[in-house]
């Protein structure tokens, strides 16, 4: 059998089912991956030292659809029994006394919380994640969600949960190379989330197939939005910011009618020029609720970072107003999409501008902020590994959730097949 630690949850839980697998094998199994690789990696902020004894007191036979599947929690997510410190030191000691109702839910359907990942601090700004990317632990991981995704791509844990705001599920997901889905806005609960900007934060998932990230749409009650045709009809997308893409993104754009020509009908889609001004949208709406999320943290003292001090004073000049009118054009927009893409099963954009750059940030989030500001469900599809993973995005109407994880697990084979020859771009 496979290494256990590399076994998605599906495949998981069939064999613990069958009695080929238990718990607390499998969880032995991460945890041993996490003693090999994190020194490296550095994925992980905390450890449950109760994993392996959970695990043994869960039965092969638990009918709940987790029971068993160690989890990795992002640390802006509350945990009842272990820290969430957001990686700041101002809350270096915090213990919270709840989960989070997305973590809830989780421990509820049998999963075992094996610990928290790292983060960019508050999922924000100020401290970078220390993790590095599991196919060059020079590069980064990316931001916000940078443990989570390296966990679940280096065979830490087969499912992690992130979040997003810009790109913080998506890009990681790309720089790391494994499945990620950022659903729809609202869809998750946010309670018991380090919030940044309330209008835009959503829980993220990674996984290691797309039959995980369906189980945990159903987990999390994802509507039921039918099922995509046997032949789609995809939207392919640069987006109105494209001459910011690496060769190695707009070489993979470009490969995908001759990588898809046996799976789906594909054309060419060019966003009105009136949408060009989606990225500044999501800037304005992010720092102005960022800084009402942020305006205690003038009263902290030393170990607050500038990076928050000026969002809580809106150095970038936002006013208040300005945000009201951000919301009424995104809502304009969010409809004009919605009529432009109804013709399409799906619109495959960039899900990050190249390969992961070099050091520890968190990458830039332009391909991912436009359609997080218009609150659409995104699913990461890897489509490279190498020379460094690189994959694109599937972006739907909103509440297509089911239906998009489908579609994206009919084309990834086709998406991951036949890699054209790209050559590293500059590092950011």
């Amino acid at each position: 059998m496979t290494d256990p630690c590399r076994l998605d949850a599906t495949t998981a839980r069939a064999l613990m089912r069958d009695g080929r697998l238990t718990p607390r094998e499998l969880t032995r199994a991460c945890l041993a991956r996490i003693a090999a690789r994190d020194g490296e990696i550095r994925a992980w902020l905390s450890l449950n030292p109760r994993a392996e004894a959970e695990a043994s007191a869960i039965a092969a036979s638990d009918p709940r659809p987790l029971a068993g599947i160690p989890v990795g929690i992002k640390d802006v997510i509350d945990t009842a029994d272990l820290p969430t410190t957001h990686n700041s030191p101002l809350y270096s000691t915090r213990r919270p006394s709840d989960d989070a109702p997305c973590v809830e839910i989780l421990r509820a359907a049998g999963a075992i919380i094996l610990g928290k990942t790292d983060t960019t601090e508050f999922a924000a700004a100020g401290r970078n994640a220390m993790t590095g990317c599991p196919a060059d632990p020079s590069r980064t991981s990316g931001g916000s969600s940078a443990g989570s995704a390296a966990a679940v791509a280096d065979f830490h844990v087969p499912l992690a949960l992130g979040t997003q705001t810009g790109g913080s599920t998506i890009r990681p997901a790309s720089f790391c190379g494994t499945p990620a889905m950022k659903p729809s806005w609202g869809l998750i609960s946010a309670e018991g989330v380090k919030l940044y900007a309330t209008s835009l934060d959503t829980v993220g998932l990674y996984a290691r197939s797309y039959d995980d990230l369906a189980l945990l749409g159903d987990l999390y009650g994802f509507p039921e939005a039918g099922m995509p045709p046997a032949r789609p009809k995809l939207a392919l997308c640069l987006t109105p910011y494209a001459d910011e893409l690496a060769p190695e993104a707009l070489d993979l754009m470009q490969s995908l009618p001759e990588r898809l020509a046996g799976v789906a009908d594909t054309e060419w889609l060019q966003l009105p020029a009136g949408m060009g001004d989606l990225d500044a949208l999501h800037r304005c709406v992010q720092m102005s609720e960022g800084a009402a999320a942020m305006r205690n943290l003038r009263h902290r003292g030393a170990l607050v970072h500038r990076d928050f001090l000026n969002r809580a004073n809106r150095s970038e000049g936002h006013t208040a107003r300005q945000m009201f009118e951000a919301y009424d054009r995104l809502a304009d927009h969010r409809r004009a999409f919605e009529f432009l893409a109804a013709p399409y099963d799906a619109v495959i954009a960039p899900a990050a501008p190249g390969f992961a750059p070099l050091g520890r940030g968190a990458g830039k989030p332009k391909f991912n902020a436009l359609w997080t500001a218009m609150q659409l469900p995104c699913i990461h599809v890897p489509a490279v590994s190498q020379p460094l993973p690189l994959g694109v995005q599937l972006v739907a109407a909103r509440a297509q959730d089911s239906r998009v994880i489908r579609l994206a697990a009919q084309i990834a084979p086709a998406l991951a097949s036949s890699p054209p020859a790209v050559t590293e771009g500059k590092d950011d």
